[in-house]
């Protein structure tokens, strides 16, 4: 409930303050023109870990996390297909929120905090500034930062993917140094009052700067003067353990569902929605060696007969061949579209809580840099934290809001560990990705398509000989749309680009209806 007040009075603030530069008369008791900077916080923390979710129902199936067995053609057989959907604002949220949820509000805010000289609000405001550019530069390539938010302009310019890095880089690196500062009106119990993720802990924020400082040095590892020693030095200053994960808890009281978690069963975002063969082959030993993972039964639905984990064929429609009890349940654990109001399971409850990054997220990071480096010893160590703290992950996730799945206890968490199929004496890249696949399954979209795209989604491991990401296969019927070619970005959001914006779109090509196959800058040697 207080996410959800917190949103109505930044919707206030913005609108009261557009009204004064033309009215100016009176104040309006309903519609405060100046409030607290603290109070800007929470509902730009609620876009930051939301926002997310609500693109990860098209990403994810880009990346074959699921597919939506809905009859209609989106999402299964546009966004299913690699493709996207035309004259729509489908995979545009994060595009939404960066530019407007957050975008005057998060000035607002920032110029308070700098002028009351609340360092640690202003660092917690660059993180979320750098997340978007971070998040928005991702997903879609070039993205307009320079002219973003001049209120002068009716048309914006796209800057280059490498100028979005670099901002990146530097507001990180700005937010780090404010983060360490006792200074000026640093204050833990005002910072509290909006930060419903640390609690105004300004510490943990400044462990998160460095944990995505960590994801984006790690995403240059295709560039020349790719620095893996920088990425591991960046995870150690972050999360220490899940006990810094950022999480966000849905209270889930309002009568309208919009502070309830979005994968919930209430929220219906994902009933549809089922698991695919190739995240069920992750787990159920298929691709480590006959080990069946502990994490699937309380990660993954059973079918609706109660015997066996199956996956969807993205390349078939709806269910394919399956018989009714061989199909997949739902992500909450029920036959069909049920389960609403019923207990449900790991990131699919109503209170379930939703991560921005975790601890063991990080550990796979630094597996990855050290392997670079061919540090076998960091990584192996790392890729073990990372897989043991996800296990943790799933239970805590498991208990957030009264679920059905048991604990996964310590003898079946140490004997998954001890499996040389799972922890072997040489660790390979197609270890370390395909198990940080599972970590980041159903929440991570943003991450785990960066991490499909380094790896051209089928890269050969040069020392396992296997995939990196184990059995994965693109759709063998790509959207018409790509020429061919799979997907390598999200075209900009329709709404405010492709209908107030063109001339800017076609300096960049993005008038093409392939521009959602053209590499990124990022991922490109």
């Amino acid at each position: 409930m207080k996410t959800l007040s917190a949103a109505v009075l930044v919707g206030v603030v913005s609108v009261s303050a557009s009204c004064t530069d033309f009215l100016n008369v009176n104040t309006n008791p309903n519609g405060p023109q100046s409030v607290s900077a603290n109070l800007y916080l929470p509902p730009m923390l609620h876009w930051m870990v939301t926002s997310p979710q609500f693109d990860g129902r098209f990403v994810g199936h880009y990346a074959q996390e699921w597919i939506s067995t809905s009859t209609l053609f989106s999402p299964a057989q546009s966004w299913g297909r690699m493709g996207y959907d035309p004259a729509s604002d489908n995979g545009g949220q994060q595009w939404r929120d960066v530019y407007w949820s957050l975008g005057q509000n998060l000035i607002a805010m920032n110029a308070k905090a700098t002028a009351e000289q609340r360092w640690d609000l202003l660092g917690v405001g660059l993180i979320l500034k750098a997340w978007g550019w971070q998040v928005l530069t991702d997903l879609h390539g070039e993205i307009i930062i320079k002219e973003a938010l001049d209120v002068s302009r009716t048309s914006f310019d796209y800057d280059t993917q490498e100028y979005a890095y670099q901002e990146v880089q530097r507001l990180l690196d700005s937010a780090i140094v404010l983060l360490r500062r006792t200074d000026g009106a640093v204050d833990a119990s005002y910072l509290a009052k909006g930060d419903h993720i640390y609690n105004g802990n300004r510490l943990e924020w400044l462990k998160l700067a460095w944990g995505l400082k960590a994801l984006m040095l790690n995403h240059f590892s295709n560039k020349a003067g790719h620095d893996p020693q920088a990425v591991m030095d960046a995870v150690d200053s972050s999360f220490a353990s899940n006990v810094d994960d950022a999480l966000l808890a849905y209270p889930c009281t309002s009568t309208d569902f919009a502070d309830c978690n979005f994968w919930g069963r209430s929220r219906n975002n994902l009933t549809l929605y089922r698991q695919t063969q190739f995240v069920v082959s992750l787990m159920n030993g298929t691709q480590f060696g006959g080990v069946v993972d502990p994490r699937m039964s309380r990660m993954l639905a059973i079918d609706s007969a109660n015997t066996t984990y199956r996956g969807l064929d993205i390349n078939v429609l709806g269910f394919g061949a399956l018989t009714p009890p061989q199909q997949p349940r739902n992500f909450f654990g029920y036959v069909g579209s049920d389960g609403l109001g019923l207990p449900s399971r790991y990131l699919f409850a109503d209170r379930s809580k939703i991560p921005v990054m975790t601890y063991s997220e990080l550990q796979f990071v630094k597996a990855e840099a050290a392997l670079r480096m061919g540090n076998q010893a960091a990584a192996l160590t790392a890729y073990t934290n990372g897989i043991s703290s996800h296990i943790d992950f799933v239970n805590a996730r498991n208990l957030d809001a009264g679920q059905t799945p048991t604990q996964i206890t310590g003898t079946e968490k140490a004997t998954f560990l001890a499996d040389p199929a799972i922890v072997p004496a040489t660790l390979t890249l197609s270890h370390v990705m395909s198990q940080k696949y599972i970590a980041l399954w159903g929440w991570g979209h943003n991450e785990l398509w960066m991490d499909m795209r380094r790896y051209h989604y089928t890269d050969i491991d040069p020392v396992s000989g296997t995939q990196v990401f184990r059995g994965f296969t693109p759709p063998t019927n790509l959207s018409a749309a790509n020429g061919g070619k799979v997907a390598q970005r999200i075209r900009p959001r329709y709404n405010s680009e492709y209908v107030w914006n063109v001339a800017a779109l076609q300096a960049i090509g993005a008038d093409a209806t392939d521009y959602h196959t053209k590499p990124l800058w990022i991922i490109q040697p």
